[in-house]
């Protein structure tokens, strides 16, 4: 069983994502006219007004907050200590450059989320790539097999993922048996759960801001009073990274095909971005300003955010301690708590099974939201069938606690991948829309208006979209 998923683990990350990651990357920045880096203020301008909400929609500021929730836990910390590990500092390089090229894509999936968008049962907006499959592709097929492959990954495996580094941190820190923290994580995780996607919401407005915070201060603390190594760092990335330091010693070649992999798996791992799953938050949201594309702004934010800023300061905190050994047994989340207990004291490793507890916490219960997004999809909303994959979910996070952590990080990799491919293709093949989309924004932008999207502009949209969700005198 190993064997066969390390095989398709070889397939999907050595060659068949790596073309669509960055060439779909690549395709949308240019497409969109390198939007990350022209409208970077703008991302910032969105979320002023990001606080507006109704009865039907989360706000922009709770979907941003769910998409980060799901997106900083396990990979910003554990996980970039793995990509080292494995990868070297050079897949550091390789994160970045994915999350960089990962904003436009994220950009167009989070607007078509948008777009595409409908109403559930109770009246509340849902969305995701399995909706634009069925609605702007016309594939429900398609949308099917990605729902199933998004309910294992984020409603199973990813949550045994998070569990896992959990229970591993609480034991370096505290001693604590994995079986009790198992058990208290669980009524939490259920707490929530049972509460539905507007306790969900909350609670990540409430916890993942506060911890951002507080680890990034603990983050630009280490990296202040260490200085003088930075400039260093930042070169030893990069010269890893093309395999420089390694040129003369025959090892080129190898050393920065595992740097890229590592880099482009945890950096997707860490950012989502292609994967599909920030959409289902994205879609939840009541847009400000009222169009499509202003909830690509707002995840295109979330990348940044996860990856050039939080595991940046993981990386920082690891590489200035010196407890970075290349070819050590110790990684994951063992590594940031050594490294940062090195520079503040036996308190940083308490620290840091703390915020992973916090982060991987907001984590399981935003992976929840999206799996049950993908549930109503298949089955109509339910409501047996959704209680009862909850009692699976809470069954996973206790299964995460005693799992070791090589077969749980494994399936979490060809889970991921699958789904990611999935999500790809139907994103490219609805870039045209996308492009439109942009346009009639920024081209309002530019007029001094409030971009305002009117479906009666776009006859061609008119039998894809859900009737009364874009029709303009609902705005």
């Amino acid at each position: 069983m190993v064997s066969l998923i390390n095989f398709l683990n070889d397939l999907i990350w050595g060659s068949v994502l790596i073309y669509l990651l960055i060439g779909g990357g690549i395709l949308f920045t240019v497409r969109l006219g390198f939007i990350q880096f022209r409208h970077f203020g703008h991302m910032f301008k969105v979320m002023k007004s990001s606080r507006k909400s109704d009865k039907a929609g989360i706000s922009s500021f709770q979907a941003l907050c769910t998409s980060l929730a799901a997106r900083v836990g396990t990979g910003n910390m554990a996980g970039i200590a793995v990509a080292l590990t494995v990868g070297g500092p050079g897949a550091i390089f390789w994160m970045w450059l994915i999350a960089m090229l990962g904003m436009a894509t994220a950009f167009a999936e989070s607007t078509l989320a948008q777009l595409y968008k409908t109403r559930d049962d109770d009246g509340n907006f849902r969305g995701g790539p399995a909706y634009y499959m069925e609605k702007g592709l016309g594939m429900r097929w398609m949308g099917c097999v990605f729902s199933v492959l998004l309910i294992i990954a984020f409603g199973l495996v990813f949550n045994s993922v998070q569990a896992n580094s959990i229970s591993h941190a609480a034991y370096n820190a505290f001693g604590w048996d994995p079986l009790y923290v198992g058990i208290v994580l669980v009524a939490m995780a259920s707490f929530v759960i049972f509460g539905g996607l507007r306790k969900i919401a909350r609670t990540a407005e409430i916890i993942v801001p506060l911890m951002a915070i507080l680890y990034l201060l603990l983050a630009f603390y280490v990296m202040f009073t260490n200085i003088e190594k930075v400039p260093g760092i930042i070169a030893l990335i990069v010269k890893s990274a093309f395999g420089i330091n390694e040129a003369g010693a025959g090892a080129l070649g190898y050393t920065v095909a595992q740097g890229m992999v590592q880099g482009i798996k945890r950096g997707l791992f860490s950012n989502e971005a292609g994967m599909g799953s920030a959409p289902n938050a994205a879609a939840s949201a009541t847009p400000y300003p009222p169009h499509p594309a202003s909830q690509g702004y707002v995840q295109m934010l979330g990348v940044f955010v996860d990856t050039i800023v939080i595991c940046s300061a993981t990386v920082a905190i690891i590489l200035v301690s010196g407890e970075y050994m290349p070819g050590s047994d110790i990684t994951g989340i063992e590594l940031t708590q050594r490294a940062l207990s090195s520079q503040v004291g036996d308190w940083g490793g308490h620290f840091i099974a703390i915020a992973i507890f916090f982060f991987a916490f907001t984590s399981i219960i935003a992976n929840y939201s999206y799996a049950e997004t993908n549930l109503i999809f298949l089955e109509h909303n339910h409501k047996v069938g959704i209680n009862l994959f909850r009692v699976f979910v809470i069954a996973m996070v206790m299964f995460g606690t005693q799992a070791d952590l090589p077969l749980v990080w494994i399936m979490a990799d060809t889970s991921m991948g699958m789904m990611a491919i999935v999500n790809m293709i139907a994103v490219l093949l609805l870039g045209g829309t996308v492009v439109k989309l942009a346009r009639d924004y920024n081209q309002q932008l530019k007029l001094g208006k409030v971009p305002t999207f009117d479906a009666r502009r776009y006859p061609e949209l008119h039998d894809q979209i859900e009737k009364g969700i874009w029709d303009k005198d609902n705005h």
